[in-house]
């Protein structure tokens, strides 16, 4: 029996926001990265955008809606299994597709944090950098740059994904993050739960809130989190 397509609200406005914020945050890291001299200033900012895009995942990904949330997506061994054996029905991310989100969450984490420790030996130093030692900012460089590898090859693979769909499964996946909506068959899914407007007003505003604190504190030397310890008294020579 063949049933009708029809329109569903797949993606909310808030996760909406934040997936083209990033593309855009993540790809002027990059060039100015690339690009150095006086645009390291602006990848600085780049990555302290980028710090609080994550935070704010993170918090949505457990305040959010039901398919921004972790827990409707992550790819356990029996959604992987019935995905590979065509039996998975959904209309968020399959399987397959939340490992690609996951992973590149989690690079995007690593090459964040080691950024805010990392130096170039010339001028350019991470935000976090005076809360460590030199050794350990070394350190941190040498993963910020083997992050970022990873990171370019996670993007490769993300956007050849998105053509393979598009050309050979004939599945737009960049209009539904775009409009929020997708059309699925009428069997394909049970139509999902919508939480009320000022209900996801409310928790954006309260996620937003939060990542503006943690970027804050990050691009001021870790306050409040960390304590600054205050400077030494000046010592006055007397005048004989």
């Amino acid at each position: 029996m063949n049933f009708p397509s029809i329109k569903i609200t797949v993606w909310d406005f808030p996760l909406r926001l934040f997936h083209w914020l990033l593309v855009l945050s993540v790809a002027f890291a990059i060039i100015s990265g690339e690009l150095g001299g006086n645009l390291m200033d602006w990848h600085e900012r780049a990555g302290l955008l980028i710090l609080g895009l994550l935070a704010f995942r993170l918090l949505w990904g457990f305040i959010g809606t039901a398919n921004a949330r972790f827990c409707s997506f992550f790819p356990t061994l029996n959604r992987l299994r019935a995905y590979l054996d065509g039996e998975w029905r959904g209309y968020g991310h399959n399987p397959l597709g939340a490992l690609s989100v996951i992973a590149l969450l989690v690079i995007l984490v690593g090459v964040t944090v080691t950024g805010l420790f990392a130096n170039d030996d010339i001028a350019s130093h991470g935000p976090l950098f005076d809360l460590v030692t030199k050794h350990t900012s070394d350190w941190m460089s040498g993963w910020h740059d083997r992050f970022y590898t990873m990171l370019l090859a996670l993007v490769i693979l993300h956007l050849l994904a998105i053509a393979w769909y598009a050309i050979f499964k004939k599945q737009n996946l960049v209009l539904p993050m775009l409009t929020g909506k997708k059309r699925v068959e009428h069997d394909e899914a049970a139509t999902p739960v919508m939480s009320s407007a000022w209900s996801v007003a409310l928790r954006f505003i309260l996620a937003g809130a939060i990542s503006v604190a943690v970027v804050w504190s990050v691009a001021n030397g870790g306050q409040p989190f960390v304590e600054q310890s205050a400077p030494p008294p000046a010592v006055v020579t007397p005048e004989w």
